[in-house]
């Protein structure tokens, strides 16, 4: 199986779900390939990302006029559905689309040979935030009680809201802490809520 250093493990999920349900539609290979190619190309333009996206909207719309066949005009269809779920939150980061896309048609060949595919799990990423922190939850194990660093980074009120790990953001009741608290200030928080693995909820132990 593949293993590589470009990508992170959402990215690399990632690159596996679109692989996954573009063999599950049918969709040729080589026509992921000439979207990529259009990519590479304009790569330094300016909204390069955001560009890349309309293309595909365009190829979806227009696929009977631009496609040599029906089949084709369905490609079109599925990749403008699947790239946009899927990459839409790296639509600023172009390096990082090239990369994606680049595995995912090693992974689309791979699957084509490898017989029927199982459920995907790939995660749907709807923001850069969201994939910035489900990359810090998979990659940490939380425990009940354990004891973070945390930024305050507001406060309105009894609320603290507090910034754990560069990117979670929770907010919180303080009513005996936020009054002596200041934001930009570095706290100690104790977790005192998980959900699936990712923290829930947090009190300030300082």
């Amino acid at each position: 199986m593949f293993t590589t250093t470009d990508l992170t493990e959402i990215q690399w999920q990632i690159a596996h779900g679109i692989a996954q349900i573009l063999v599950k539609e049918e969709t040729d290979v080589n026509e992921l390939g000439k979207v990529m190619a259009y990519l590479r190309a304009y790569s330094d333009r300016e909204n390069a990302g955001a560009n890349f996206f309309t293309y595909l909207q365009t190829l979806s719309r227009q696929g009977n006029r631009i496609g040599h066949s029906k089949k084709t005009s369905g490609y079109y269809e599925s990749m403008e559905r699947t790239c946009s779920q899927y990459l839409q939150a790296y639509q600023n980061d172009v390096a990082a689309i090239l990369q994606i896309l680049g595995w995912s048609i090693r992974l689309m060949r791979y699957y084509e040979k490898a017989g029927p595919i199982g459920e995907i799990t790939a995660p749907v990423i709807e923001s850069t935030r969201q994939a910035e922190i489900l990359q810090v939850t998979q990659s940490q194990e939380f425990a009940i009680d354990q004891i973070l660093d945390a930024q305050v980074v507001g406060i309105a009120g009894n609320k603290v809201t507090y910034q754990i790990l560069g990117v979670i953001k929770l907010t919180e009741k303080e009513p005996k802490k936020a009054s002596s608290l200041q934001k930009e200030q570095m706290v100690k928080v104790k977790i005192t809520g998980l959900k699936n693995g990712s923290i829930k909820s947090v009190k300030c132990v300082d």
